[in-house]
């Protein structure tokens, strides 16, 4: 496989570029939106290029089927959903982008007893009730086989982000970046969501609490969530669910800063509505990387003892079933003896998983690790900079 640098682009280099052609073809997490929000979002957006015509077209044309859709689920489970009641509190998956989130969250979706929002359920929240069925048995097949930022596998049933749903319902969430990009103060105060207006934190946690009815409505089940930007609202989260329990997963900083700028990279061009902009991403990312440990790390002490387990990816990655009993045990979770089996059938293929490469030259790993020395000394990573000195800088 091969790999790909992290460093900064030359000082000459532009870092605006147009849209390039996408593993995902013209789909986008905007063909999500309603026609009220789409409105929202082209305010917002600055002008279209040419080249995303098509995109702009299929985005506003998809948009009044989603309202239209929302009518008729809000006619017909509209009562339902007001009604359901949330008695058994979510587990979070918590972690910074690229520390094995999504990894520890599929092999929860293995147990029978969790509900987890899927990519059609997040992407089309308002709607998902009434739709999904027949919808996602119609156009499975024109969906990507993997996710575009890695190798692992896609499709509207996989384990997908709750914050798509916020992104889309009320553009309060840090992917307001792929509106914004290279623009961090528009979203900054979206990640731990304490600078927020009454109004808008209240839209907020209504629209949260909204999709969590709705997957407890139709799977009658306590729901596990992973979104990283979660990792910031630990206060927040615990006020809506006292009893919530959490994961909280770490990686090496180096690798996080390496497959977090590749994410951010893929998404933005994915994504893209106007000119894709990549100005100030290495910087935006250490930010966002050191935000998100010490928000957690100042917050986490707020979880009652036996609702918080903490594990290591590199530990997690070797042992993945002997960790997954450990997090059932320190939570008091039952039913391993159900997901066990079905985890010891996926270790063939978590083994031969290959992640992205990259490498790092010894400019950016020095700046990389006097940014972070706070988390490569908390979480007892090397600096390895000693190692860097035989690297060719060139």
């Amino acid at each position: 496989m091969p790999t790909a640098s992290t460093t900064s682009p030359p000082r000459n280099s532009p870092t605006k570029q147009r849209p390039r052609s996408s593993g995902q073809g013209l789909c986008c997490v905007w063909h999500g939106l309603n026609r009220t929000h789409w409105r929202q979002v082209c305010q917002i957006a600055g002008p279209f290029p040419p080249e995303n015509r098509l995109r702009r077209w299929s985005i506003s044309a998809l948009s009044w089927l989603n309202s239209w859709h929302e009518f008729w689920e809000n006619a017909i489970y509209g009562r339902r959903v007001a009604a359901t009641k949330v008695e058994q509190a979510p587990i979070f998956i918590l972690g910074h982008w690229r520390s094995g989130t999504t990894l520890l969250h599929n092999l929860f979706a293995l147990d029978p007893q969790f509900a987890f929002p899927n990519l059609y359920q997040v992407m089309f929240s308002g709607h998902f009730l009434l739709t999904e069925r027949l919808v996602t048995a119609l156009t499975g097949w024109a969906l990507p086989k993997t996710r575009p930022m890695d190798n692992i596998p896609a499709g509207w049933k996989m384990s997908q982000e709750d914050e798509v749903a916020l992104l889309l319902r009320t553009l309060i969430s840090p992917y307001a970046m792929l509106l914004f990009q290279g623009d961090r103060p528009k979203y900054e105060r979206t990640f731990d969501l304490t600078e927020l207006s009454e109004e808008e934190l209240a839209l907020w946690k209504r629209e949260f609490l909204l999709l969590v009815k709705k997957l407890t409505l139709r799977t009658n089940r306590p729901v596990i969530l992973k979104s990283p930007s979660h990792t910031y609202r630990v206060p927040l989260l615990l006020e809506l669910f006292p009893n919530a329990k959490f994961v909280y997963i770490y990686r090496d900083p180096y690798a996080v800063y390496n497959s977090s700028v590749h994410l951010r990279k893929t998404i933005f061009a994915e994504n893209a509505l106007g000119v894709t902009n990549y100005g100030g991403l290495e910087e935006d990312t250490l930010a966002t990387y050191e935000h998100c440990i010490r928000r957690y790390e100042e917050t986490k002490s707020l979880i009652p003892a036996g609702q918080l387990h903490e594990v290591r990816y590199e530990d997690f990655e070797v042992d993945p079933l002997g960790h997954m009993q450990q997090i059932y045990n320190n939570l008091s979770l039952s039913g391993w003896e159900h997901l066990a089996p079905r985890i010891q059938a996926q270790l063939d293929e978590l083994a031969s998983y290959r992640k992205n490469q990259f490498s790092m030259d010894p400019v950016t790993m020095q700046r990389v690790y006097e940014r972070l020395q706070f988390a490569f000394e908390l979480y007892g990573y090397p600096s390895r900079l000693d190692e860097s000195e035989s690297l060719d800088p060139a």
